[in-house]
């Protein structure tokens, strides 16, 4: 096995690892503070922080990440979810809002730093005039990411069912430690560090295709967001009378089936990008397509249409358009940077999406408390249509990093 392939699967298997754990505590955190008398506000505040902490995260941790390597800022994010989920284990007299929103702050921090040195790392194993295999290989880690997210919904129940609240949480602990040691012995030192040592006002792109899109990711994940994360779980309960497991279940299952679909893309577009990465003209169609998909379904609910039937179907084929979009700006991020530079541009791009789950969560809220669903549906699509309106600037991917710079 060459030994691109196999970092990158060391790569791949250690983020696995970290995502399961990420799912699994969110879960156990929603579970058993609302078991012990949280409201649901109280409970909801407690991921404030790990929200707004990732928009920091990613700006800091690219150019930390090209300072001293990706693979340090991987193992730190590692150390420090190992960390959080250890602060969890005190007594439940310890277990006030600020102490438990300071853990999900040190969480969401942990988390941007692996997923932005994992990312990262691609560009780098997958080596320079790879188009196709970096769309591959990114739409694989990505794509399995999220599915193993949804997975970690079921896992953290599990543990909390099985051993309880501190022994779900020492169990991931001591997992994800392991995980971490064998990685750290696996790959190689070096990776993504930059042989100068970059200011930090660097981390702020001046490729303009690297703009642009990032100003789209930042759209396109509030586009989601605006009504999936307050609105659709709330009208599920509320006005169609699901059960919380229920929803629970089925939202898990979406995040499942969204993340095979995203692992998928390559195959699924293979055809329109003539055995090379997508580019530009890609994810202007596709998102093109994905406002439909929102401003389809307020129309459905507006005339009276059966919800269920809508909101499923719909829930299924917006899956499948924003999974594909999703995975080809996840590719775009890595096509249009140099290797060297790699890890602050992603770190820059992955601010834009954090800064997209923070307005999209916040104004899900708000916007389905004055408007309902069908006002955060057609914000959604309001929010897609900038996406594409962003796009018309992304270029298409040439032969090189450089190519894709030169010409935006």
């Amino acid at each position: 096995m060459e030994q691109g392939l196999r970092n990158y699967l060391v790569v791949t298997a250690g983020y696995w690892a970290f995502t399961v754990t990420d799912g699994a505590i969110r879960m156990l955190v929603v579970l058993y503070f609302h078991q012990i008398g949280y409201s649901p506000f109280e409970v909801a505040m407690l991921f404030l922080f790990y929200e707004f902490f990732g928009i920091v995260t990613n700006l800091v941790g690219g150019w930390l990440g090209a300072r001293i390597g990706l693979n340090r800022t991987m193992h730190m994010g590692m150390a420090m979810q190992v960390a959080a989920l250890l602060m969890l284990t005190v007594p439940d007299a310890w277990l006030s809002v600020p102490y438990v929103m300071a853990a999900q702050a040190l969480s969401g921090i942990a988390k941007d730093l692996n997923k932005m040195s994992a990312k990262a790392s691609v560009k780098t194993l997958a080596g320079d005039g790879q188009e196709s295999r970096l769309f591959q290989w990114v739409a694989v880690l990505t794509g399995s990411k999220n599915a193993l997210k949804g997975a970690g919904f079921f896992v953290g129940a599990a543990l909390l069912q099985w051993l309880g609240f501190r022994g779900a949480l020492y169990a991931l602990a001591g997992s994800l430690a392991i995980v971490m040691i064998a990685t750290m012995l696996l790959l190689p030192a070096g990776v993504g560090k930059m042989k100068s040592k970059p200011k930090f006002t660097q981390v702020f792109s001046n490729t303009p295709a690297i703009n642009w899109l990032s100003a789209a990711r930042l759209f396109l994940f509030g586009a989601r967001d605006v009504w999936f994360v307050v609105a659709l779980p709330v009208f599920l309960y509320d006005v169609l009378g699901w059960e919380i497991t229920t929803v629970g279940g089925f939202l898990a299952l979406w995040v499942i089936g969204y993340g095979l679909v995203q692992a998928s893309a390559p195959k699924l577009i293979r055809g329109l990008h003539h055995g090379r990465g997508p580019g530009g003209g890609t994810a202007r169609w596709t998102a093109l397509l994905l406002m439909l998909v929102p401003a389809g379904i307020a129309l459905a609910l507006e005339l009276d249409l059966e919800p269920t039937g809508v909101l499923v179907a719909g829930l299924v084929v917006f899956g499948i358009v924003f999974a594909v979009n999703s995975a080809v700006h996840s590719y775009l991020i890595l096509a249009y940077s140099d290797a060297e530079k790699v890890s602050m541009n992603v770190g820059f791009y992955y601010m834009a999406n954090a800064g997209g789950r923070l307005l999209g969560t916040v104004l899900s809220g708000w916007v389905y408390q004055n408007q309902g669903l069908d006002g955060c549906l057609w914000w959604s699509a309001g929010f897609v249509a900038v996406a594409f309106l962003l796009s018309l600037r992304l270029p298409e991917v040439e032969s090189s990093a450089a190519g894709v710079t030169s010409g935006a």
